[in-house]
């Protein structure tokens, strides 16, 4: 005799009761806390927002002052050298009144005068601005202040000498702009060297005899 097993489905109402017991047993593993202790944390919560709020806006104020500073930079060195330009101008109204008197007079003095004047006038602008000259001759050689362009044999000067400046050099507020170039002296004594015997290619040595 076959017995035939017959599958029981649950009724609405059985179906009802046991979500009430998924939902019962999910309720009772879930972590209870006095009421206290949530409006801490919902307070805390608050309080993290509100940190994260002004950290974002002193990002945005940190990215806006970086980009001020870029426009400002950009325009200091677009128009770092307008003063220094205006005050060099008057030098070329000079020359040109200095050339004008020249041509009018024929004259080579007036020229040359009226160019060392300029020359006078000019230096001392520079000395205002912090430019000096560097001193060369006479000075032992320093490559920080000279660049040597000769050297020559001297009995009147130490070795390593400057003895004449070729071109002037001038610094900054002590800072080099420009080395002086100069002339240096070496010692005029000859320096030994070895004698070297060069023997021909095609020329043997002699050989000795082994008999």
């Amino acid at each position: 005799m076959t017995k035939h097993n017959h599958h029981k489905e649950n009724t609405p109402a059985e179906k009802e009761h046991d979500e009430k017991e998924k939902n019962q047993e999910q309720q009772e593993k879930m972590v209870s806390i006095p009421d206290t202790e949530y409006h801490a944390l919902l307070l805390k919560q608050k309080e993290v927002q509100e940190s994260v709020d002004r950290l974002l806006r002193l990002q945005a104020d940190f990215e806006n002052t970086r980009k001020r500073m870029e426009r400002d930079r950009s325009e200091f060195i677009k128009f770092a050298d307008e003063q220094v330009i205006s005050e060099l101008i008057p030098f070329v109204d000079d020359f040109q009144r200095a050339f004008d008197a020249a041509d009018s007079t024929k004259d080579f003095n007036v020229l040359h005068k009226g160019v060392e004047m300029i020359l006078n006038h000019l230096l001392e602008f520079l000395k205002r601005k912090g430019v000096t000259e560097i001193e060369a001759a006479g000075k032992p050689f320093d490559p920080r202040y000279h660049e040597a362009m000769l050297q020559v044999e001297s009995d009147d000067y130490p070795e390593n000498t400057v003895i004449e400046e070729l071109q002037k050099g001038y610094m900054l507020n002590n800072r080099v702009v420009r080395t002086a170039k100069v002339k240096v002296s070496k010692s005029n004594q000859p320096q030994e060297e070895a004698e070297i015997t060069d023997i021909p290619a095609d020329e043997e040595m002699p050989r000795e005899d082994t008999e």
